[in-house]
């Protein structure tokens, strides 16, 4: 995936979280990074379709490096569950 999302040690988990925000004015309410009209889970899709870090920074250049971390944490948070109970249809 090019340049891949990690994590340093100088930007903790709470500190990426804190670039989420959570507006019913913006993206219907959706998670999104700092305001802006980028939804977490259209972020983790484009990381998701192999499309790296630098080409989504250049063809964005209002997110920065943090925001696509911050995605990624918010994520992971998410996944943390006790049980998954499975989808029967």
């Amino acid at each position: 995936m090019g340049t891949g999302v990690r994590y340093s040690s100088d930007m903790s988990s709470d500190h990426l979280l804190a670039r989420i925000t959570m507006d019913p004015q913006v993206c219907h309410g959706k998670p999104c990074i700092r305001g802006l009209r980028y939804p977490v889970e259209w972020l983790l899709e484009l990381l998701s379709s192999g499309m790296s870090v630098t080409e989504i920074l250049a063809d964005y250049p209002d997110l920065e490096e943090e925001d696509l971390r911050a995605a990624c944490a918010f994520g992971a948070r998410l996944s943390r569950v006790q049980r998954i109970e499975p989808v029967v249809g």
